[in-house]
């Protein structure tokens, strides 16, 4: 693959991770996509949810949550509300001055009231107050999508889910995966390339990549992994040395 860096690179990355995806056929893909998915486990043997949990209903009231604001911030508020409100019926219960209170921290945090005491009254009312293991089901809930119902699947009920936050969007497009603007497209066209049964470790792998070397503004080119696999090389910076510093975690 040519590499070309600097700033011309840094504009066109975009413009030859779509001529990539054009010139690249169905097979190729999916093996250059296997090949990334395993760089990424021996890059990140331990990745995984970095939402703190101790039921599925913890973690779905924490996915919830974590909208517009960190997994860290979201760690740091949960405990007190779970310590007070440790079950759907207790939380929909409660007062909602008292939620917000504890989730202020979170910022958005009348809706965010709105939308963990709604989901627990829909636990309490239509699933005897227990967190249903079906897609079909958990996206039934207020304020729960499908990224929230393969974050819970995956990790509270071991089945298999890509989950699309905004960093598997954006590295998705960067390595020429999918030309799909939306999350279900996207979630359709990297389950076609990756094995089932890898499907909710490659989305915390994608995920770790994105927040300690894959980053929006100044990726760490340099010190990636997949380089050689992506087509987007030379977005960031690409001096091995300056790319290791840029590193997080």
């Amino acid at each position: 693959m040519t590499r070309v860096e600097g700033a011309g690179a840094r504009d066109s990355s975009t413009d030859r991770a779509g001529a990539a995806l054009d010139q690249e056929t169905a097979l190729a893909r999916t093996r250059r996509a296997r090949r990334i998915n395993r760089a990424l486990a021996s890059r990140y043997p331990d990745a995984h949810c970095e939402l703190d949990f101790a039921s599925p209903f913890e973690l779905l009231v924490a996915t919830v949550l974590s909208a517009q604001t960190t997994d860290v911030r979201v760690n740091q508020t949960t405990p007190e509300l779970f310590a007070r409100f440790d079950d759907p019926a207790g939380l929909a219960a409660a007062d909602p001055e008292q939620v917000e209170q504890i989730l202020r921290p979170l910022g958005f945090f009348r809706a965010k009231t709105r939308s963990v005491q709604g989901l627990s009254a829909a636990l309490v009312e239509r699933f005897d107050g227990q967190v249903p293991g079906r897609l079909v089901d958990l996206v039934t809930l207020p304020g729960v999508g499908r990224k929230t119902a393969n974050v819970v699947l995956g990790n509270a009920f071991g089945v298999p889910g890509i989950t699309v936050d905004t960093h598997v969007q954006r590295l998705s497009h960067r390595l020429a995966l999918t030309a799909g603007d939306e999350p279900v497209a996207i979630e359709r066209d990297l389950g076609a390339l990756i094995e089932r049964s890898e499907w909710t470790m490659f989305s915390h792998r994608v995920i770790f990549h994105g927040r300690r070397t894959c980053f929006a503004r100044r990726p760490a080119c340099g010190a990636c992994p997949i380089s050689a696999m992506c087509p987007s090389y030379g977005a960031g910076e690409t001096d091995p040395v300056k790319a290791a510093a840029l590193l997080k975690g």
